[in-house]
């Protein structure tokens, strides 16, 4: 009986580590998770994915920096322009997703996604309706840029000198941002209607949306989570000069689908931007106590043609390229010379931190990142970065621009911000837990395994040495002299 016992723990422990080697190598309990997490990620009305995805839970933050002109006079004699960086001013950014509509048998959605902002005066430097701020005049750097060589030239230099406006303006933060009535381009309005007589860098973008969206819904493929298809009626973009500038790639940035790996590039279409732009791994980490892969955007983006030669196609027109770091959008902006690159020229050419006193490029301060939960796809901390800024130029046509030089010059920028609620962060938590459990079992049988087979080395051992000391006994006489 004993002897059967023993064996039956012997064939259990063998048994219970098998299975577990088993398990793990093929990987069953990971596939089971991966396929719940699949199934789950899809955008059907009434699911949890799609009550997060049309009214995100974490509070979004923009907060708007200036940088205000120092020795302006001196700038337009061709000395280096000398700024200093004014602020934050913090908007709480409401971004709900509204007229959603299913399509194709619920493969594809359509939304609009108006964002909304409302002044933080806790988490801002001073009042965006008092603090003034010296900078590019816009507006009068666009008209010139507009009519130079132009039968118009004349007729805008007699409005400038009759606005007395010059190359540089002082204007409140409110009106930088959400917009005034300007002068200069209400003249310009009575002959062109097109043109806007209100210029803010923010105008209209307050309380409206940027276009209807279409996305994949995952439901036949959860690669396809929320990936856009159509933007403004369009699938592609008609702004650049190649069909692949062109492509309307990835999301928008608030969700990506399950099951990221660190190989993979994260792709994101931008209307700030008025491209698709790519993200590469860059470390590993954990907000709220959750694990996360950071992506950073790859160098590539916006590289030079000689690092990059797929980057020609943003150079419009066709060879005027800016440099690394720096990407031309007056194409998409109105005509306006309008020059987009991340904050203090981070990562740029050298040569735009060095056109510009007060630049101080920092990766922390700087740089645009995602924090993504690799299982769930889900972002847990993220900042979008972006820099506004003019090519001023001298033109020999407009005594305004005086003996500036040729500059890159920098406006403003955004830190557009998202950090995960502690509601979400803890539901996070109880499915990770959850998941990590049901991965956890072979794990378990293999312990069991190691622990079963621990026993039966034991007993077997203890059984080995009891029959040999009975053994012994039984080989010695029965009658012992001494």
């Amino acid at each position: 009986m004993k002897s059967l016992c023993l064996v039956t723990v012997g064939v259990l422990a063998m048994t219970l580590l098998i299975a577990s080697i088993s398990l793990l190598v093929a990987h069953v309990f990971q596939t089971v998770v991966d396929l719940q997490v699949k199934q789950g990620t899809v955008l059907k009305n009434g699911t949890e994915t799609f009550e997060a995805w049309e009214d995100p839970p974490p509070p979004v933050y923009m907060q708007f920096y200036f940088f205000n002109v120092t020795n302006p006079l001196e700038v337009l004699q061709g000395a280096t322009p000398l700024v200093e960086e004014i602020g934050p001013y913090t908007y709480r950014e409401y971004r709900p997703r509204v007229h959603i509509q299913f399509l194709d048998n619920g493969t594809k959605v359509s939304a609009l996604n108006p964002k909304t902002y409302v002044f933080e005066p806790e988490k801002s430097v001073g009042d965006p309706e008092v603090d003034l701020i010296r900078t590019v005049n816009i507006p009068a750097v666009t008209a010139m840029e507009w009519t130079r060589s132009t039968p118009l030239q004349f007729a805008t230099e007699v409005l400038l000198l009759l606005y007395q406006e010059s190359l540089f303006t002082v204007r409140s933060v409110h009106e930088l941002l959400w917009g005034y009535k300007d002068r200069l381009l209400s003249t310009i309005h009575v002959l062109h209607p097109e043109i806007d007589p209100i210029f803010g860098l923010f105008s209209k973008m307050n309380g409206t949306d940027d276009g209807e969206y279409v996305f994949l819904s995952g439901e036949t493929n959860y690669l396809n989570f929320s990936r856009i298809v159509e933007w403004k009626g369009k699938e592609s973009l008609s702004w650049w000069t190649t069909e692949a500038c062109n492509m309307i790639n990835g999301t928008d940035g608030t969700s990506f689908h399950p099951l990221i790996s660190k190989d993979e590039n994260i792709y994101i279409f931008s209307s700030d931007f008025c491209r698709s732009l790519f993200l590469v791994y860059d470390s590993s980490g954990a907000v709220a106590g959750v694990p996360t892969f950071r992506f950073v955007p790859s160098s590539m983006v916006f590289a030079n043609t000689s690092v990059n030669p797929a980057n020609a196609g943003f150079c419009v027109p066709a060879g005027n390229c800016p440099g690394t770091g720096v990407l031309n959008v007056s194409v998409c902006k109105q005509g306006a010379p309008i020059f987009l690159s991340a904050p203090h020229f981070y990562q740029a050419d050298p040569k735009f931190v060095e056109d510009i006193e007060g630049m101080h490029p920092k990766k922390e301060y700087h740089e645009t990142f995602l924090d993504i939960n690799p299982l769930t796809g889900l972002v847990l901390q993220a900042a979008k970065r972006m820099q506004v800024n003019v090519h001023v130029r001298k033109l020999p046509e407009f005594f305004e621009t005086g003996n500036i030089r040729t500059l890159i010059f920098p406006v403003m920028y955004i830190n557009e911000s998202v950090l995960i609620d502690e509601a979400s962060a803890s539901k996070l938590r109880h499915v990770l837990l959850e998941a990590s459990v049901v991965t956890g079992i072979p794990f378990v049988i293999m312990a069991l395994g190691i622990v079963f087979g621990i026993v039966f080395i034991v007993v077997a051992c203890r059984s080995q040495r009891i029959t040999e000391e009975s053994t012994e006994e039984e080989r010695s006489p029965l009658i012992r002299t001494s």
